[in-house]
């Protein structure tokens, strides 16, 4: 391979979807962008996650930029030409502590409290056991396996660059060597995620970052009617910012720990999203580690397929796929980091990367940089 130019504007390293943001920022600033990715497409984190853009569980500096994101997921929808939807996204509670959480988080807007009844008519839910839910109104909900390559030809149709199977083996101020050669660069954004340990290995050891690693599945269930919108339980609840504070979510915990320790033990995510082609994504567990092992206990599968039989009103479901995700996790919820001369480093170390990325790195090169925001119009 030949490379086309030796200078850029802005180099990326790293196309998942911050990387894609910061592209994206760069592009519509009418800077000159090369992505550089060690793979052939996007593979990471940003194609093996529900599609679900959170929005609206969020709180603080995670919301901030998860609005700001909504928008950007909206422009890029409708100029790179994906599939993405306002669905918002409906909780199914089973217990009144979960309707506590989310009444109380109700108060600040934005959620919309359901009886049993209305609930049904968006999901196909068992009504046994079901005491309520509610609707939170922000959130999107994509396929990221098309989302992301449609993002790279929009971004390339504007004039990005993207070198992939490069692999970015140094970075500096001004200079990223690559395994095709170095790159002279007037700014530079590392958003390699968890890989941001082999970069840039002091960086990661000081703020904490590790690797969590996830398990999921994909599968054909006969569903009276389709799901109007993602849907999250109660083990969902007690993982985002706007639920998993106060005394109500404590005791939330508390007793879904009590009664289903083996779930507790798979640090469980009980959320759904259905696909287009009606076919329904599971999940999902969490094991964090420096290095996760790549085994998949079939534990954390067997226990999907059980609580969705469990959930919706539907014969057992037939499994299409099963695979395993790996985000950046830290004690913080996001890293953002200037400590070499014009190199900005950014990733979500909290497993909300779709739902907040585009936002985090429009942000924080706009600050970083010194760039002037984006003219409205610009594509």
């Amino acid at each position: 391979m030949t490379l086309s130019h030796d200078t850029a504007d802005l180099v990326v390293i790293g196309s998942g979807v911050v990387g894609l943001g910061a592209a994206y920022a760069a592009v519509r600033r009418g800077l000159r962008v090369i992505v550089v990715d060690r793979t052939d497409a996007p593979v990471g984190a940003t194609i093996r996650n529900f599609g679900h853009l959170c929005i609206g569980a969020q709180s603080g500096e995670a919301r901030r930029y998860a609005d700001a994101s909504r928008e950007l997921w909206l422009r890029l929808a409708r100029d790179a030409g994906f599939w993405l939807r306002e669905s918002g996204t409906l909780v199914a509670a089973r217990h009144p502590d979960e309707i506590a959480v989310v009444e109380r988080a109700a108060q600040d807007g934005g959620i919309r409290m359901l009886e049993a009844d209305e609930l049904r008519r968006l999901a196909p839910l068992r009504a046994e056991g079901l005491v309520g839910g509610a609707h939170i109104e922000p959130d999107l909900q994509t396929d990221p396996r098309a989302a992301a390559p449609a993002i790279v030809r929009h971004l390339a149709a504007l004039g990005v660059e993207f070198r992939f199977r490069t692999a970015a083996n140094a970075v500096a101020a001004g200079r990223v060597l690559t395994s095709r050669g170095a790159i002279d660069a007037g700014a530079i954004v590392v958003a390699a995620n968890h890989d941001v340990d082999q970069l840039l290995p002091e960086l990661a050891e000081s703020r904490g970052i590790e690797r969590c690693a996830l398990d999921m599945m994909r599968a054909a269930v006969d569903f009276a009617r389709p799901l109007a919108a993602p849907l999250l339980t109660g083990w969902s609840l007690v993982r985002y910012g706007r639920f998993a504070e106060g005394s109500a979510a404590t005791a939330l915990r508390e007793r879904l720990h009590a009664e289903r320790p083996e779930l507790a033990a798979l640090d469980l995510n009980q959320m759904y999203t259905q696909l287009p082609d009606g076919t329904l994504i599971l999940g999902d567990s969490h094991a964090t580690a420096t290095a996760p092992a790549p085994f998949q206990p079939e534990a954390a599968f067997t226990a999907f397929l059980a609580e969705a039989e469990a959930l919706f009103d539907i014969p057992a479901p037939r499994v299409l796929e099963r695979w395993q995700g790996v985000y950046a996790k830290a004690p913080g919820d996001f890293l953002v980091d200037t400590a070499v001369d014009g190199v900005l480093v950014l990733a979500a170390t909290t497993g909300i990367g779709m739902t907040t990325g585009l936002g985090l790195a429009e942000e924080n090169l706009t600050a970083a940089f010194g760039w002037a925001p984006a003219m409205e119009g610009t594509p």
